[in-house]
């Protein structure tokens, strides 16, 4: 699966697979706080986050070991 990341002024792709481990955590808009959803593959966080609402999924974002990237961006393509 290609992931698309912001790297200064220009997106760089990179190739995940759906087993790679990832964090699944929503970063509250208010008081900045980072609650961790899920730990697990790609593929599970990808499922949970889809099953959020609208709302929740804007502040979701997808952290590997080197990269993080928001949900919502990943899921737009």
């Amino acid at each position: 699966m290609p992931l698309w990341l912001q790297a200064g002024t220009a997106l760089q792709m990179r190739t995940v697979s759906d087993d790679v481990a990832v964090r699944l955590y929503h970063l509250d808009e208010e008081g900045g706080a980072a609650t961790t959803i899920l730990y697990g593959t790609l593929a599970e966080a990808l499922a949970v986050a889809a099953g959020q609402p609208e709302d929740i999924q804007a502040g979701l974002f997808l952290q590997t070991s080197n990269d993080v990237v928001a949900y919502l961006d990943l899921a737009d393509g």
